[in-house]
């Protein structure tokens, strides 16, 4: 009879962070091949996860294949100064072999301040009886400071409550988030530094044998693509079937987004854009129309500022990613740029835009300074809960 490796088990929780959940880890309960980045570490989350699966399916672990479920969070005591913890973020690709480690997940930075306190990385005297703990976590990915507000209730973080976030079946507590700087060059990107990387508000991208579209390049939260729905022929009131059950219409945008990433200087060439399915994402603007969400509530024109409809690892997203909900209110903030131009134009510190799930409000603070647009925050409120805790079980050997 043939020896198989035991399976070893890893301390580990699940949480569910704004519309997205991952298993999350603490830097120091990882088997120490996996402490450091590398194949091991790569390894051992994909098997975790359950990738890569040629049946896009995940069955055989914790990810359910989608790229809002197939998500892996690190977390460790922060070596940033007035910092509280360090959190990584690895996307686990689903049906091929890689783990990209090249931007952040916004939804889940709203558990990674609770995931935090819970786990002792914060000291006994910070945490209130009853209040807000403010945990200041540096986004190792992309090397930027994030501010989460967390409530306490007798000295525990308070995870219910009737805060409703669209795209999350059932209400609980706010946990108000701001990015700071979110378009500042941070050390180690390699997202072209600039807010606009091409120098424009608005350009022309050329597509060859697609077309040619206007397009607001910018980095700011996530590196993200901005074109306008009707360029594309769609209205912006699209739910994720329309285009996700259209093949013809994802390879389109992941073609156009190759491109843009090449105009952006995230990749040397064309070529590189499949091992970067992350960064950068794609989105459609346009002004507001009434549609109804994929839950069936009617979402009305007049309560929203735009509607935004954005791709996460080559699929539409069923809501709206943290990180381009940063990349909409900072582009919206500054004036001329296709999502302040849908929104109405003129400047603003705020918007509500209307997705695929129902409506997001995120604001930015963006001011002018030597004639330049510099945006000093986004902000936004997000929920989170833990879901599951105690220990992920992988072979000895998977790693």
């Amino acid at each position: 009879m043939s020896h198989h490796a035991p399976q070893i088990k890893i301390a580990a929780t699940y949480l569910r962070g704004g519309t997205s959940k991952g298993v999350f880890f603490r830097l120091q309960d990882l088997p120490e091949v996996a402490q450091v980045p590398g194949a091991a570490r790569d390894r051992l989350l994909q098997r975790v996860i359950g990738s890569p699966d040629p049946y896009a399916k995940q069955i055989d672990g914790m990810g359910g294949a989608t790229s809002s479920t197939s998500k892996t969070v690190i977390v460790s005591p922060s070596g940033q100064p007035g910092h509280d913890v360090d959190y990584l973020f690895g996307q686990v690709a689903i049906d091929s072999d890689f783990v990209d480690w090249s931007g952040n997940c916004g939804n889940l930075s709203a558990a990674v301040g609770p995931f935090a306190i819970a786990s002792g990385f914060i000291p006994a005297e910070r945490i209130p009886d009853n209040g807000v703990c403010t945990v200041r976590i540096w986004q190792a990915n992309i090397r930027k400071t994030i501010v989460a507000h967390v409530p306490i209730t007798d000295g525990r973080v308070q995870e219910t409550g009737d805060f409703e976030l669209d795209g999350v079946t059932f209400p609980a507590a706010e946990v108000p988030i701001e990015f700071l700087d979110p378009a500042e060059e941070g050390e180690g990107d390699d997202g072209g530094g600039a807010m606009f990387p091409t120098g424009q508000l608005v350009d022309t991208l050329e597509v060859p044998g697609i077309g040619r579209f206007q397009a607001t390049f910018i980095n700011a939260g996530i590196p993200t693509i901005f074109l306008n729905a009707a360029e594309l022929g769609y209205t912006g009131t699209e739910l994720q079937e329309a285009i996700n059950g259209d093949a013809a219409a994802l390879a389109r945008f992941e073609t156009i987004r190759a491109h843009g990433a090449l105009r952006m200087g995230l990749i040397r060439d064309l070529g590189e854009a499949a091992r970067r399915q992350h960064t950068p994402k794609i989105a459609f603007v346009a002004p507001p129309a009434d549609y109804t969400a994929s839950s069936g509530k009617p979402v009305q024109a007049g309560d929203i500022d735009l509607l935004v409809r954005a791709l996460s690892m080559g699929k539409l997203h069923h809501a709206m990613m943290g990180t381009a909900a940063v990349a909409i209110g900072t582009a919206a903030a500054v004036p001329g740029t296709l999502v302040n131009l849908a929104a109405g134009g003129g400047p603003r510190e705020a918007v509500r835009f209307g997705h695929p799930s129902g409506t997001l409000r995120v604001g930015a603070q963006a001011e002018q300074r030597d004639g330049q647009w510099v945006v000093t925050k986004a902000l936004m409120s997000r929920s989170a809960r833990v879901l599951m805790e105690g220990w992920v079980r992988v072979p000895a050997d998977a790693f």
